[in-house]
């Protein structure tokens, strides 16, 4: 499989996406833990690949506090069944709100300390709202892009959240 790359400039820094040209494969903070860099040794920078552009504008769309639909682009994440799923609960947790590692441990029958580490290895961040999950009683936890990305990012979503 051939791997392609190419940057998005944030309002939180910079983000490496990944695509196998057709799907995005990743979306990473070039800071946070789990990036696999070399991975990018070995790809191809491709700043016109027609997704790239999709995704950039779907970001855009997010940032400019709208609420686009993650399903609107081709997701592949790479990872464990067990991850997947972890993944796929991700994408129902509605733009604005969180749920716990606990909740989300019930509902998939396990406990939230595995939740914590298929959550923490999420590979296309904000699309797979992987910092919408926070601890007991609302606790802020780790982020592999920093707690204070983390908190940035609930605060946007809940400033432009709809009260309807």
């Amino acid at each position: 499989m051939s791997v392609h790359f190419t940057s998005y400039s944030s309002p939180l820094g910079d983000l490496t996406l990944l695509s196998d040209g057709t799907s995005l494969c990743g979306l990473r903070f070039d800071s946070q833990k789990h990036f696999d860099g070399k991975i990018i040794k070995d790809a191809k920078r491709d700043n016109d690949l027609p997704l790239f552009k999709t995704t950039s504008e779907w970001l855009n769309r997010y940032f400019e506090d709208g609420h686009p639909n993650p399903f609107e682009l081709p997701l592949l994440p790479s990872g464990s069944p067990f991850q997947l799923r972890v993944w796929e609960a991700l994408l129902g947790i509605p733009y604005g709100e969180t749920v716990s590692y606990g909740d989300l441990a019930k509902l998939l029958g396990t406990s939230p300390r595995a939740i914590g580490n298929a959550v923490g290895r999420n590979p296309i961040g904000i699309i797979i709202p992987c910092h919408r999950v926070v601890g007991t009683n609302g606790q802020l936890t780790g982020f592999a892009g920093g707690i204070e990305r983390k908190i940035w990012l609930l605060e946007h979503e809940k400033r432009g959240r709809s009260p309807f």
